[in-house]
């Protein structure tokens, strides 16, 4: 077993501990004091040394020990131990490593002195009170200034060393603040206002010392800062890199553990317990900046990202921390990128604690219930929503992009749905929320914010649920060669039953005419696509009046001959042939070749054709097929009489290649 020793007088000695104490290695740890030993857990494999180590004595406990590795995690301006156990390890033949702490950017406000004694000598000539945060060791050489006792006030360790040397410096009790830190923002601005201070010293301990902490409350309380500079650090490397190194050389291993958090509406107000919990205890916050904004505790870690791939990139790549909270707006099972994430996350222990949704919040708000309202989301994805809002009665949706409800609310009204009632949410569960009712065409004109909710309930929907619309409904136009063709209403029926549509179809139409039967596939594929493919410049334009009509987003018109035009459009799993031009070899081996599994229905009048069609049912490789032949009779008024008159009969022909499940 590999044997290291970590002289661990740092936060970062010791998280460094705390992670090789996991690992299948023989720790010991060297802390300068008892207090310093009780920050540390108790783990088997960990030995911890207490106590101030001379040079001899730390070549003693080198020598005997053998370690494979020296880790020296000292404090950045504790440069005497740092030579101390460089030269031990020299003269024991024991590799040496510096853990190094990054230091922070510099504040344009602050006064940077090299050394504590220059730091004296500047604030002898100012005046007001001075919060020192620098330790005990140096407070003696502070009290050559002019009305020591009433301007300083010390910040030390709870230990009967500091206040040993506060009361050698004749420091008033009540001038002692006796606290183990690190201190957040709003601590360090309590106690600075607590002793009225015009001056903040202090050394700059970096992130893991909260310095831009003390930056930040010096700011808020108008307080300047005086920073005594870092002496020169020894070549190093950064704590994830020496995690790393362990990694790659001793066996060490880093599982991540990485929360997936809901975390409501937005507000902490909103989050449950259990979720507020993890964020606090967490290492490193991950998520989008206007909900870490909101929920990071002040100098906590966070990552900026809202990609999944972004997300489990930083995971992968940071080894240095252990505790990931991955924050998710609302509810991580709804619309939530915990669905995408989660795949990216194999070697990391996850766990999903959900949130409170938007949903459940508005409609709390609203006071209603939610179970019988259908849910959708144009946030970051193309869906067309009109169906859904002729189809229900209520409709819950999100909404994002800088005009995203405007433009939801414009799609309703041009669909002749700007009756409709909508409640929109912005700001949910914030001091400024903000809820607006009304109809759709009422409020379209209204600004919103980039990221809202909707609730839009509609009293009559009057969506078809049964195909064969009637044929009245649909433009219709006459061409150079007379008047467009189009199924009609009976046929169309039979058409669409033989299909077997899902709601996910992808479907060609090939020759479309006014395209009816593509518009009742869009209705029907509504989270699917439909390609209307069509040459005559007629029945184009038709198409594109149908398809403005129907509000049917999801259908596509391809201007041309099939199958030329047909090559780069997505693969099928449903085709409707109402006119081939003489291509219907042509048309179904493209289709064969897009999805050996397709399913085909063709409709024939011409002898012609149905001849064609009845050849191809014997060329090619079907599973199963069907001919029908219908012929539909209208009543018409003679006289005083209702006779029938019939049309053309209609040869339907289904195909099934493959299998169909």
């Amino acid at each position: 077993m590999y044997k290291i020793c970590v002289f661990a007088g740092t936060t970062e000695g010791r998280k460094l501990v705390e992670f090789l104490s996991l690992q299948p290695v023989a720790i010991t740890a060297c802390v300068a004091t008892e207090y310093g030993e009780t920050l540390l857990s108790p783990a088997d494999n960990l030995t911890i040394l207490s106590g101030r180590l001379p040079l001899a004595e730390i070549i003693r406990i080198l020598s005997n020990a053998a370690f494979d590795l020296v880790i020296d995690a000292t404090h950045p301006y504790a440069a005497s131990i740092t030579e101390s156990i460089s030269t031990a390890c020299h003269t024991t033949g024991t590799e040496y490593l510096r853990l190094l702490r990054e230091a922070s950017e510099l504040s344009s406000d602050a006064v940077y002195v090299p050394d504590t004694e220059t730091a004296v000598k500047f604030l002898d000539g100012t005046e007001g009170n001075i919060l020192l945060t620098i330790g005990s060791k140096e407070l003696a050489k502070f009290s050559k200034l002019a009305n020591f006792a009433d301007r300083i006030y010390a910040r030390v360790l709870p230990m009967n060393a500091s206040l040993e040397a506060c009361n050698a410096a004749d420091l008033k009790a009540s001038h002692i603040i006796a606290m183990q830190g690190p201190f957040s923002e709003e601590m360090n601005l309590a106690m600075l206002r607590a002793v009225s201070a015009s001056w903040l010293v202090s050394k700059d301990g970096g992130e893991a010392g909260r310095f831009d902490a003390k930056v930040s409350a010096a700011l808020k309380a108008g307080v300047r800062l005086v920073v005594i500079g870092r002496p020169s650090q020894k070549e190093g490397i950064s704590f994830s890199e020496t995690i790393e190194l362990l990694c790659s050389r001793f066996g060490c291993s880093c599982i991540p553990y990485v929360y997936i958090l809901g975390i409501g509406p937005g507000s902490c107000e909103t989050m449950t317990k259990e979720v507020y919990r993890v964020i606090k205890g967490a290492d490193c916050l991950i998520g989008a900046k206007r909900m870490l904004e909101e929920v990071a505790t002040p100098n906590q870690r966070v990552y900026y990202a809202i990609s999944s791939e972004d997300i489990a990139d930083f995971i992968l790549t940071h080894r240095e921390y252990r505790r990931f909270a991955v924050v998710m707006s609302g509810d991580t099972g709804f619309f939530s990128g915990t669905k995408k994430l989660i795949p990216l996350l194999d070697s990391c222990k996850v766990e999903v604690l959900p949130g409170l949704s938007s949903l459940v919040y508005l409609c709390a708000r609203l006071k209603t219930s939610y179970e019988d309202i259908f849910v959708t989301s144009v946030h970051g994805r193309q869906h067309n929503i009109v169906p859904d809002v002729r189809s229900h009665s209520r409709v819950f949706v999100l909404v994002g992009g800088e005009n995203g409800m405007r433009e939801l609310c414009r799609s309703l009204v041009d669909a002749g749905l700007g009756s409709v009632q909508i409640s929109i949410g912005e700001r949910l569960s914030y001091p400024d929320e903000k809820i607006t009712r009304g109809t759709v065409e009422h409020i379209t004109d209204g600004s919103y914010e980039t990221l809202s909710v909707a609730l839009i309930e509609n009293n009559h929907p009057d969506a078809v649920v049964t195909h064969g619309l009637p044929d009245s409904i649909f433009q219709r136009g006459a061409g150079a060669d007379g008047v467009v063709p189009m199924t009609k209403s009976e046929v169309r029926a039979v058409c669409l039953s033989k299909l077997q549509l899902t709601e996910r179809s992808i479907c060609w139409d090939v020759g479309a005419g006014t395209g009816s039967v593509a518009i009742e596939m869009a209705l029907q594929a509504k989270k699917g696509q439909v390609y209307a493919i069509e040459h005559k410049s007629a029945a184009v334009e038709l198409l594109h009046l149908n398809k403005e009509k129907f509000a049917t987003e999801n259908l596509t018109v391809i201007s041309g001959y099939a199958p030329e035009v047909c090559f780069d459009l997505p693969t099928p799993s449903h085709a409707f042939i109402g006119g081939s031009s003489g291509n219907m070899r042509g048309i179904l081996n493209l289709l064969l070749e897009k999805n050996p599994s397709i399913r085909i229905v063709a409709t024939a009048i011409s002898l012609e054709s149905i001849a064609e069609l009845t050849a191809c049912l014997k060329e090619f490789p079907w599973t199963e097929t069907e001919v029908i032949s219908i012929q539909v009779a209208y009543n018409k008024k003679a006289g005083p009489y209702h006779l029938m008159t019939g049309r053309n009969p209609i040869y339907i022909f289904t195909m099934q290649a493959g299998s169909n499940e």
